[in-house]
């Protein structure tokens, strides 16, 4: 069986320490975890590695957040992997910072990467695992406050929960997505 992980972020250097891009980071973790490397591919940068016999692919789109659609399902056409098999990992504002969310489907939230995938896949229903970054912001300057990088004290709390959207993933692969949620939302 096979699984895609799909991690939203921007590309390119200035992005790199930003909210909008923890899905990278998050992907990165896994990776290191299961000692996998990402390779530049068409749409994105992919790695892959065998958990309990399950292949899981991890993506990071190239094509920039609000066009992570077309990565998405290309990757999932060329590697022949039903849609209840994606997780795409995503910045969420309407939760604290560090707070972790498993969903089965959903709206896209007014997050323009996920209303892309959706979009582009015609379907709003696959599942997704927010990470709440807070919404600490002004009037009018959400996207100042996405595109902005952590705090010293916001990115010592997330390092922290690294290790449990390691643990998320895996056991979405593994043990699927309701035990998933029983075990970890809200946890």
């Amino acid at each position: 069986m096979k699984f895609l992980i799909v991690g939203l972020g921007n590309i390119g250097a200035k992005y790199e320490s930003t909210r909008h891009n923890i899905g990278f980071k998050a992907l990165d973790f896994v990776a290191e975890q299961a000692s996998a490397f990402f390779i530049e591919e068409r749409y994105g940068k992919i790695s892959s590695f065998k958990y309990k016999g399950k292949n899981i692919f991890l993506l990071k789109p190239n094509t920039f957040m609000n066009l992570s659609g077309s990565a998405v399902r290309y990757w999932l056409t060329k590697l022949k992997i039903d849609i209840k098999n994606l997780l795409v990992i995503t910045d969420d504002l309407n939760l604290e910072v560090g707070n972790l969310r498993m969903k089965k489907n959903g709206s896209d939230g007014g997050h323009n990467g996920l209303k892309n995938i959706q979009q582009s896949l015609s379907t709003n229903q696959y599942p997704r695992l927010r990470i709440g970054v807070g919404n600490s912001f002004p009037k009018g300057k959400q996207i100042d406050y996405v595109l902005g990088e952590w705090t010293e004290e916001e990115y010592f709390f997330l390092n922290q929960k690294m290790k449990t959207i390691n643990e998320m993933v895996l056991s979405f692969c593994f043990a699927g997505i309701e035990n998933t949620m029983n075990t970890f939302n809200n946890k």
